[in-house]
């Protein structure tokens, strides 16, 4: 049988989730490692498990799973603070079971006071998540890149922060700010912001809607933690190569719903062929194929597993 990882895994454990409690370190301690190793480190966005797959063949070292593609994906909610911990805890689990990447994950505003916020921290830990970012707005919060937004006070912020880091497990966890605040602090405001959360204990810095390139170069001068850049399309920031954000001084960037994104378009589009056509053949081009879809899930690895079970079961 062809040895591959996913193969190891389930001739020795079935499930990932077992054989990833043998492991000695820790998912944050991989996503620390990986921002080391790639200068900015690209995070993509992935809103399941068949995609977290994907992206890891694809050789990228770490994935993201995003607040609003929970909404949106596993709820068909807007992201205006709809869903809640577990919601977003179910699919990390999902994702943390089949890949080994350091998973990032968007904990909205921390759902709560203190105590909820450090809840959150332990059962994203326990789910595989290698850290999660929390954001400066208040409880009814609105996507990041819409008007309206409305921020908790830079103390209330520094509270959810230290409840974090209070609650970590793992030593490694990642506990990154996210400040809003550029659209009615303006920068200024964003970088007295951010540098108190820092203060607080944050280990890295998300600046959310960030209108111009140059903003990147000041946070980046201005702090002395990974600063992460979210390059979301149809939003506020312009869009930046790797090249262009690594000159700004920026240690990480995000791609949240980019595969989503064009994941939608796409069964848009057939679904509105089936309809209107009335057969799907025009559109197959666009589809992944079957055997494709097994290479990604190493389908042949578990049928050959079930074959040799089997023989063993059957044998005289």
């Amino acid at each position: 049988m062809r040895k591959t990882a996913h193969s190891q895994f389930f001739a020795t454990n079935v499930y990932h989730l077992k054989s990833r409690n043998l492991m000695t370190m820790s998912a944050g301690k991989k996503f620390r490692d990986a921002i080391a190793a790639e200068q900015p480190l690209q995070v993509v966005g992935t809103i399941n498990a068949l995609t977290a797959l994907m992206a890891e063949q694809l050789g990228f070292r770490a994935i993201y799973l995003s607040g609003a593609g929970v909404a949106n994906a596993s709820y068909g909610v807007p992201d205006l603070g709809m869903t809640g911990m577990t919601d977003v805890e179910t699919d990390i689990r999902r994702i943390t079971s089949v890949t080994s990447l350091p998973l990032l994950v968007d904990a909205d505003t921390g759902w709560g006071h203190a105590f909820n916020v450090a809840r959150t921290v332990k059962s994203f830990t326990a789910a595989g998540a290698a850290g999660m970012h929390l954001e400066d707005q208040l409880a009814a919060k609105r996507c990041g890149h819409r008007p309206g937004k409305a921020l908790a006070d830079c103390e209330e912020m520094c509270d959810r922060i230290r409840a974090a880091v209070d609650a970590k497990t793992d030593p490694d966890f990642v506990i990154m700010a996210r400040t809003d605040a550029l659209a009615s602090e303006g920068l200024d405001g964003a970088i007295a912001r951010a540098q108190a959360y820092v203060a607080a204990g944050a280990d890295m810095i998300f600046a959310e809607a960030v209108t111009e390139a140059e903003q990147y170069r000041v946070f980046t001068q201005s702090l002395d933690v990974p600063v992460l850049a979210n390059m979301t399309e149809f939003g506020q920031s312009p869009l930046l190569t790797r090249e262009a954000l690594g000159d700004l001084g920026i240690r990480l960037i995000l791609y949240p719903l980019s595969a989503f994104r064009a994941m939608n378009a796409a069964a848009e589009n057939v679904y509105r062929t089936i309809r209107e056509k009335g057969i799907q053949s025009e559109v197959l081009g666009a589809m992944q194929t079957r055997s494709r879809l097994y290479e990604i899930l190493h389908y042949h690895d578990y049928e050959t597993k079930l074959d040799q079970l089997f023989s063993k079961g059957t044998s005289s």
